[in-house]
């Protein structure tokens, strides 16, 4: 059996400011951990082409003592455990990110701090307010990928409870039972890829006690297409996005359940540019109004961020990014209350950041 410890520690010193808000004082500079993880692995041969697999995924912090909500002092990342074959492909039960993380921008994952990532546009709904697919990690899931086929990969992924820290008590709950769908072709080819991924989930018991709730716990339906080509040490990419929400529950009997109450389209365009241990990174992302609602919540994010890579495993950044709201829409940066510990965004405020990055990878 081999068994494997792998990671990365990030963190931030940085600094952020709203406008178009009454916040006072309205800027802060702090230290934030940006996204660090410890990953233990295993695999074992159990005969022939098969191998046993299993992961635990801890997302941990630099900056404070613990995790912050609602990530809590557990293995709360891509956990799981399965089987995989050269011939038969992977097939795993557990937690995982499933229809988000092809987003085209490599800002991130290269070295630039996590909260300019265009996730936080293109992974939300409902002006901001509603994650699709969890804008992260899903619980409870079975989780299939076929062999390579000449370039060719598919996903086909299926929850049986997927909201945020579902148990399964569905029996004699009294409450729709929950369940998610995620197919995910991708298509590699010599100097980039092209992919699609679609995404449909109904969670348990949905309310429509509030707006917010309502939103929350609405039926989910996503799209994304993306792409990317790389030459020469240039990338372009592109991603689309088109996310919609139906009502689960209704609390007015003139406003059925099965209405549309979202019905939202974004972009994003990201591009960069390597030499040497020298890159630049950077996209430009929109999110377009919503159709089934009437008050104007569309916004933009653009990112840029200069990475220097001291080795393979330490890099350093500077990012700053601008996001940028319409009146009725408070879309956040990605990872700003849940891993950064920072503020809800309020309706109609813009933010910035500065943020110098430091990564090392193990």
């Amino acid at each position: 059996m081999t068994v494997t410890l792998r990671g990365s520690l990030r963190a931030s010193v940085d600094n952020i400011q709203y406008s178009n808000t009454a916040r006072s004082p309205s800027t802060d500079t702090r230290v934030t951990d940006d996204g660090s993880l410890l990953i233990l692995g295993m695999e074992r041969n159990v005969g022939g082409d098969l191998r046993a697999i299993g992961q635990l995924d801890f997302r941990l912090r630099t900056d404070a003592s613990a995790p912050a909500a609602p990530e809590g002092i557990r293995f709360s990342g891509n956990s799981h455990v399965g089987l995989r074959s050269r011939q038969w492909g992977r097939i795993f039960v557990g937690r995982n990110e499933l229809h988000h993380f092809n987003n085209e921008s490599e800002l991130a994952p290269r070295g630039g701090t996590l909260r300019a990532s265009s996730l936080g546009i293109l992974s939300f709904a409902g002006g901001g307010g509603t994650a699709i697919a969890a804008a992260g990690r899903t619980s409870n899931v079975i989780h299939y990928t076929t062999p390579n086929w000449g370039g060719l990969t598919l996903i086909v992924a299926h929850s049986t409870a997927p909201g945020a820290n579902s148990q399964e008590a569905d029996t004699g709950s009294d409450t729709r039972k929950g369940r998610a769908w995620n197919l995910h072709p991708n298509f590699e080819f010599a100097n980039g890829q092209v992919g699609y991924s679609f995404w449909d989930a109904k969670f348990d018991a949905p309310t429509a006690a509030t707006a917010a709730a309502q939103l929350a716990s609405a039926d989910q339906r996503g799209h994304r297409l993306y792409g990317s080509y790389g030459w020469r040490g240039f990338k372009v990419g592109l991603a689309w996005d088109k996310s919609t929400l139906e009502a689960a529950a209704s609390a007015d009997a003139l406003l059925p359940v099965g209405r549309k109450i979202g019905d939202r389209t974004a972009w994003s365009i990201p591009a960069s540019y390597t030499w040497g241990a020298h890159a630049i990174h950077g996209h430009y992302t929109k999110a377009r109004d919503d159709k089934a609602m009437a008050a104007p919540d569309g916004a933009k994010m653009w990112a840029t961020a200069y990475i220097y890579s001291f080795t393979n495993e330490t890099s350093g950044a500077i990012t700053l990014t601008k996001l940028t709201n319409d009146a009725s829409a408070f879309y956040n940066l990605f990872t700003n209350v849940s891993v950064a510990g920072g503020l809800a965004t309020r309706p109609g405020e813009d933010t910035r950041l500065w943020a110098l990055t430091l990564v090392h990878r193990f």
